[in-house]
């Protein structure tokens, strides 16, 4: 940290789903304050080159590599290229999820496992994954990317509800035990943002109306404003954080 300015020369960050919406907000934030980031994705090869070619405009290095999280095995080669590339990892944002539902006798048993299978399985995968090197670094910062249903449930997202909720669970549980080890894991609780994620439903006007209504500053999100508070939880500013579930939502959902 130098005249008051957040600086991460020199680090590396992984950001899974990292080519669209918060992922690639946080690539753009990282890669600005001097981190090399490596963007993970599952689909869509050409936005994640364009968010490497974002992140090389900021001069640091950067890397798309194509895994599918909610695979052990996918995690454990994107975490191996990863240290191929750079030879460490200091920041691992966990981002990767999908958000799909409907009422609860109405959602199959094939959505309700792919929603836990990447929302969750996903987190634990690249942290079971990343988690030995950063021991042996002592030092590591994991953000989990959660959401307020996860907080206060939601309806008819039950299964994304269901998951974001063991999301936070997972970060009170791996932030004691890793904290010995200089490795501190914290969650960031989005409310609504506007994504790619998200489009469709604030595309009704209805909707959208009752989403704002409920919105105490009166709007929705944008990924650069979810992107902030990750960074920060990566960055010296945050080192005694840890555990934290860190509330970005406009003040819809209000949880001490």
């Amino acid at each position: 940290m130098q005249n008051g300015k957040l600086r991460l020369a020199d680090r590396v960050a992984l950001v899974t789903g990292g080519s669209r919406g918060i992922g690639r907000a946080v690539v753009a934030l990282l890669a600005s304050c001097g981190a090399h980031v490596v963007v993970n994705y599952v689909k869509g090869e050409d936005a994640a080159t364009d968010t490497v070619n974002m992140a090389h405009a900021h001069g640091v290095k950067a890397v798309a590599i194509q895994a599918d999280v909610s695979q052990l095995d996918e995690a454990e080669r994107l975490l191996k290229q990863t240290l191929e590339h750079f030879g460490r990892l200091d920041f691992l944002i966990c981002n990767a999820g999908i958000w799909e539902g409907g009422p609860v006798e109405s959602i199959s048993e094939e959505l309700w496992n792919k929603t836990l299978d990447i929302n969750l399985k996903g987190t634990w995968s690249v942290c079971r994954a990343a988690v030995p090197f950063m021991k042996k670094q002592k030092f590591g910062r994991i953000v989990i990317v959660s959401s307020t249903a996860g907080q206060r449930g939601e309806a008819y997202v039950s299964n994304y509800a269901a998951s974001k909720g063991a999301q936070i669970s997972f970060t009170k549980s791996l932030a004691p035990e890793l904290a010995g080890f200089g490795i501190n894991v914290n969650c960031v609780a989005p409310g609504w943002v506007d994504t790619e994620m998200t489009s469709e439903a604030l595309a009704d006007s209805a909707k959208h109306e009752w989403i704002v209504k409920s919105i105490p500053l009166g709007r929705v999100a944008t990924p650069e404003e979810i992107a902030g508070p990750i960074v920060f939880l990566c960055s010296e500013w945050a080192d005694n954080i840890t555990g934290e579930v860190l509330n970005v939502n406009g003040g819809s959902v209000l949880c001490g």
